[in-house]
């Protein structure tokens, strides 16, 4: 369970190591319009609580705050005062369209590694268990005498 836990969070958090950068991160060109859109929508870019750089930042969390990647600082101000009206009444952005609905591939890429490395796991442990069960004698379908392997020279 850990390998899958680990498996899905590296492809959750980190995938830009692997499948390249996420929307938000493409490209400074896009970092420099939200920047815009920002300031024309009311956030302090000017006066401005903490680091700005015009970088890229990598999500949303649920609150729809930014979060931030290690080199990737920019944020105008701690409690934007114009986020409140935008916000839809499903969690989303009202000025996001179908951001409740939308799946990105980022998401299913993650889920399928998820789901696989479970279904891995657990027929890890059937199999485990079956050879345990045949060697204890539990099975009375397979014999374990009539393996070839027993009647091969040993190597020593």
């Amino acid at each position: 369970v850990l390998a899958c836990c680990f498996v899905w969070f590296n492809n959750t958090a980190c995938p830009s190591d692997f499948y390249g950068p996420t929307r938000l991160e493409a490209s400074k060109v896009q970092a420099f319009t939200f920047l815009v859109r920002d300031q024309r929508l009311g956030a302090n870019v000017g006066s401005a609580q903490g680091p700005t750089w015009l970088g890229k930042y990598l999500m949303h969390s649920p609150t729809r705050e930014v979060i931030f990647g290690g080199e990737t600082m920019h944020f105008w101000d701690l409690h934007p005062p114009w986020l409140e009206p935008l916000r839809g009444p499903n969690g989303g952005v009202a000025t996001e369209i179908n951001a409740v609905n939308f799946v990105s591939p980022r998401s299913w890429l993650a889920t399928f590694y998820f789901v696989l490395g479970f279904f891995i796991f657990v027929g890890h442990l059937w199999h485990v268990g079956r050879a345990h069960a045949v060697t204890a004698g539990f099975e009375k379908g397979i014999d374990c005498d009539l393996k070839p392997v027993l009647s091969m020279t040993p190597l020593n």
